[in-house]
């Protein structure tokens, strides 16, 4: 191999892989919102889990480790701690509808505050992004603070699973968006400028 090769091989990013980790949020987001506002049978049904450990974590996680290839820290943390979310919410699910004993779901509560905490962090580091960026993960604040407060206090998930909803509609745009765009060669669905240029 030549210094050349070498030189082109190091120099070689893997595409943007934003689109395919927004599609798998919207999918989980989508499939796990439509069981709180109950347009489906329930978020503990099996049936919700290939789509929330096949989109929401697999699909996210292989986002996040291109991301890191591509020296992305921004989208390659985000990616991947929700991918590691979506996967702990499949698990949850599993042992929820399997489980031979009582379960204290306030674990799951308390995991959801973290995951609040991280959201928290990426929504500021997101301003510096884009406008759709930030949104998307403001309405994910939302949804996971009102199912916070279902999973410690008993209160109603709707609101929750609306916000879910929200963000899959705002996570496809940005899909349509990131795809149409780099199709096109030029902006034809805008994202916004960052909120925040420090």
């Amino acid at each position: 191999m030549t210094e050349n090769d070498k030189s082109s091989q190091t120099t070689m990013l893997p595409a943007e892989p934003a689109a395919l980790g927004l599609t798998g949020l919207a999918v989980a987001a989508l499939v796990i919102g439509s069981g709180y506002v109950g347009i489906t049978s329930g978020i503990d049904k099996v049936l919700m889990i290939p789509w929330i450990l096949f989109f929401g974590g697999c699909t996210q996680l292989i986002a996040g480790i291109m991301d890191f290839k591509r020296n992305n820290i921004f989208g390659a943390t985000v990616f991947t701690i929700y991918s590691m979310a979506m996967l702990s919410i499949s698990l949850t699910l599993f042992f929820i509808t399997f489980g031979n004993v009582a379960f204290d779901i306030a674990h799951y509560g308390y995991g959801l505050i973290a995951i609040l905490t991280f959201t928290l962090i990426a929504t500021i580091a997101s301003m510096m992004a884009n406008k759709v960026l930030f949104i998307i993960l403001v309405v994910v604040d939302i949804a996971v603070v009102v199912l916070i407060l279902h999973y410690l206090t008993g209160a109603p998930a709707l609101i929750g699973g609306i916000f879910l909803i929200l963000t899959s509609v705002i996570s496809f745009y940005a899909v349509a968006s990131i795809l149409i765009n780099s199709m096109a060669k030029k902006t034809i669905l805008p994202m916004g400028d960052p909120f925040w240029k420090p």
